[in-house]
């Protein structure tokens, strides 16, 4: 059976190791629940809530950890669904000092193949969908809807409409 060519989600020529922002998209391998669950608020004034699994908490605990292991990068905000982590990361080289141990210009492909490593390795297995989906955020207007997507994402899969991702 011949497989449809996989194109490459990257941008061609691109320095994904340049200051900038980045919205990034991990999924979990054939969309399966393993990070947590969405727990829905018993009235409309208490916002859904994520409910993470061990999994989701070491995941949670890896991305806590980008920032002490790359001097250079921000967690400006993410969130963990049951099937998928949306992460908005920024780069900024103005936040290295030279005297530190800690690698330096990371790329985001480096970046996120340590993170799925290191929970992969915590776990014993990967639970992880190969590559990654990105966007780089350009504009104040293009980040103001990424941190609103990320807010939002909860509230969306208890309506239906984040499951499918």
């Amino acid at each position: 059976m011949d497989l449809p060519k996989r194109k490459h989600p990257r941008l061609k020529n691109y320095d994904y190791s340049q200051n900038g922002c980045y919205f990034v998209t991990i999924c979990v391998k054939e969309k399966k629940h393993l990070l947590g669950r969405v727990d829905v608020g018993r009235d409309a004034h208490i916002p859904p809530q994520i409910i993470l699994s061990m999994t989701g908490k070491v995941a949670e605990k890896y991305i806590l950890n980008i920032e002490k292991a790359y001097q250079n990068i921000l967690i400006e905000n993410y969130v963990i669904m049951p099937n998928h982590i949306h992460l908005l990361l920024m780069f900024d080289s103005s936040l290295c000092d030279d005297g530190g141990m800690r690698a330096s210009r990371p790329t985001l492909s480096t970046v996120v193949r340590s993170f799925k490593t290191m929970v992969t390795k915590e776990i014993g297995y990967s639970v992880w969908q190969d590559s990654f989906y990105d966007r780089v955020i350009d504009s104040v207007k293009g980040y103001e809807e990424v941190w609103n997507y990320i807010e939002e994402n909860p509230y969306k899969w208890t309506i239906g409409k984040g499951e499918d991702f």
